[in-house]
């Protein structure tokens, strides 16, 4: 069956039940006593099912109209929410990081951007995805540190940070102030392909670590302190996760990390200008 149901009628069925009677109904939707009665008989013809019991006495839903009550109320309700998504882009900005956000620069991001922009919310949503929230529509900034496609995406490096190698606390290698990445070869490295900065690669063909798979941040942290992998992530992760049972040691012959900050193409944030500059203030130290 092929129905069309229209906001109007949802609106017009939660409007008679709250309201308790059509007429009043109409003078909350601003509308005909009329206008009410046909919205309400042409939903109820598109569903095919008795929506309201009338009585000279009063209006009440059927067993069917309550469920449907119930669920017109939450498609009204998101409606609502997509409607100011879509038109709250100078009010609130949402910036989204797969494992850690920026690390020690975080708190102090938050408390300058209150300051110097108080009128746009700030918010920070965890996705743990390639594009940290981007493709799935979760934020309007994503930190990023690896590249994303550039036909769909632009981006600008704000900052530089350490690698670290993650490890269990009684690990013969955590007695050290720093490793090489000779002294990981003959470990099992734990990595995240899908969000991480780490891979296999970073080490010669002939030096390579054997690597298991992890997907979430804190499974990752969990399997380190057992000691049966160890990890190497940037220095925004240790910042934002210190756990009992893992230390982080810098890997001094690694290359840094680039950290990104990227964005839709076609549809930048008004406030992407300002969170670069401060963001790469921070990095710098400014």
């Amino acid at each position: 069956m092929d129905t069309d149901v229209e906001l109007r009628q949802l609106r017009c069925l939660v409007a008679i039940v709250e309201e308790g009677s059509f007429t009043d109904a109409a003078i909350a939707l601003g509308v005909s006593q009329a206008a009410v009665s046909r919205t309400l008989a042409s939903f109820e013809r598109a569903l095919g099912v008795r929506l309201l019991r009338r009585t000279s006495r009063e209006v009440a839903p059927t067993p069917t109209g309550l469920r449907v009550l119930a669920q017109a109320r939450r498609v009204l309700g998101e409606v609502d929410d997509l409607v100011h998504t879509a038109t709250s882009g100078h009010t609130s900005l949402r910036i989204g990081y797969a494992w850690s956000a920026l690390g020690r620069h975080t708190p102090a991001f938050q408390r300058r951007w209150a300051q110097a922009h108080p009128a746009t919310d700030l918010h920070f949503v965890r996705v743990n995805s390639t594009s940290a929230g981007l493709v799935e529509g979760a934020c309007d900034l994503a930190v990023v540190r690896r590249p994303l496609d550039e036909k769909r995406f632009d981006g600008v490096i704000v900052g530089l940070e350490r690698r670290l190698c993650a490890l269990a606390a009684d690990d013969p290698l955590a007695r050290r102030r720093s490793v090489r990445l000779a002294d990981l070869s003959g470990r099992t490295l734990l990595i995240d392909r899908r969000t991480g900065t780490t891979t296999a690669d970073l080490w010669p063909p002939d030096a390579r670590p054997a690597t298991e798979e992890t997907h979430d941040v804190d499974d990752w942290l969990t399997v380190i302190a057992g000691g049966r992998c160890i990890g190497m992530t940037a220095e925004s992760t240790a910042n934002q996760y210190p756990r009992p049972g893992v230390v982080y040691r810098p890997v001094r012959d690694a290359e840094p990390i680039a950290v990104r900050l990227a964005w839709w193409r076609d549809d930048p944030h008004p406030a992407t200008p300002a969170a670069i500059e401060l963001l790469t203030a921070l990095y710098r130290g400014d």
